[in-house]
């Protein structure tokens, strides 16, 4: 049996300060005569969520074991004890089994077109089989499909929508039959909007989001994960198209000129706003407290620790500081709400209730 442990300090998103016992993986109130104290007058936050991640994914697809342990731990050594997968060719269900790595809420496959997104990467379906793909995706994953919602046609030489916008709606009318939510890749304009209007649960990115996207976002509580740290590579995702694709070209420019001012408009619209990282291809893993800073950018500190901890936790159903829960969590030295140093050096990193080193 793991040795008992004590942390004192405020639990957030709680104010006054108090003692919790870590006995078998599980916070209790009750005290314990032998645990190890970890730290006095600290500040302790769930541990990270990054909502949207890609284990077992590469540039070339698919990745192995080995390189997927090793993705979800450094995720783990910046922080992350829980991944909302985003889309991952691999089979991941294994790291369910591995107390040493985060938890996992797997998505499936990225569901797109042929010859319209990135290769390797998704399961490629005409939208005429795309029902049925999102039921397949929904069965043999946990909770969340992934649909590519626009990419560019080069057809047109911009951005487009990927599906015709009933195709959309019915797609998504599925995947809540069978029980999932479903989440959505969009850059551009007209997919996002699109897309809310059909009930999807989440969008990735969103920089083409309007004033009145954005209204109806807040109105349905659709939740927004921007990966703020991805958007700053859209001028790189944009010059290999310079000559032969300028709309698309301008386009990108464009959306990223506006990135802060359409996220901040999101986050004071009341969007449900979460931290991703969209680690796995261009972005390393382990960047979550980027993220965080850079959400903090937007949104104040206080916002940015919230989407990426216990804000997150609630609306993926997942266990915070709770009397009971799993004790998969963050000691720090300072209030990391008003501290920006603090979460680069943390004093400890327990998940299940052992010590990471």
């Amino acid at each position: 049996m793991a040795q008992p442990l004590h942390v004192h300090g405020t639990f957030l998103p709680e104010e006054e300060p108090r003692d919790l016992w870590i006995v078998d993986g599980v916070l209790t109130d009750e005290p314990v005569r032998d645990a190890v104290t970890i730290a006095r007058n600290a500040f302790v936050v769930p541990g990270y969520v990054d909502a949207h991640c890609h284990l077992g994914l590469g540039v070339e697809g698919a990745v192995s074991a080995e390189t997927t342990r090793e993705q979800a731990t450094a995720d783990l050594r910046a922080g992350t004890m829980l991944v909302r997968d985003a889309g991952s060719p691999s089979d991941t269900r294994w790291v369910h089994g591995e107390p040493d790595l985060p938890r996992l809420i797997r998505s499936g496959r990225h569901i797109a077109r042929p010859k319209r997104y990135i290769r390797h990467l998704g399961a490629e379906v005409e939208p005429e089989q795309l029902v049925a793909q999102v039921r397949h995706e929904a069965r043999s994953g946990e909770g969340w499909i992934k649909l590519v919602g626009d990419w560019i046609d080069r057809g047109v030489g911009d951005l487009a929508p990927l599906w015709p916008a009933d195709v959309a709606a019915l797609a998504i009318e599925a995947a809540h039959e069978e029980g999932a939510r479903v989440t959505a890749h969009c850059f551009g304009e007209q997919a996002v909007h699109e897309l809310v209007a059909a009930g999807i649960d989440c969008i990735e990115h969103g920089t083409g989001l309007s004033d009145e996207g954005i209204e109806e976002m807040a109105r349905r509580g659709t939740a927004l994960v921007p990966t703020m740290i991805n958007l700053e590579n859209f001028p790189m995702y944009a010059e290999p198209a310079r000559e032969k694709f300028p709309t698309y070209h301008a386009h990108m420019h464009d959306l990223f000129a506006r990135r802060r001012q359409t996220i901040g408009k999101a986050i004071e619209a009341g969007v449900p706003v979460y931290a991703g990282t969209d680690a796995g291809t261009v972005v390393e893993h382990g960047r979550i407290r980027d993220e965080i800073d850079a959400l903090a950018g937007v949104g104040g500190r206080g916002f940015a620790v919230a989407a990426a901890s216990w804000g997150a936790r609630e609306w993926l159903g997942a266990d915070a500081l709770d009397v009971g829960a799993s004790a998969d969590l963050i000691v720090l030295d300072a209030d990391p709400r008003v501290s920006a140093e603090t979460i680069r050096r943390p004093l400890a990193l327990v998940l299940r209730g052992e010590v990471v080193s």
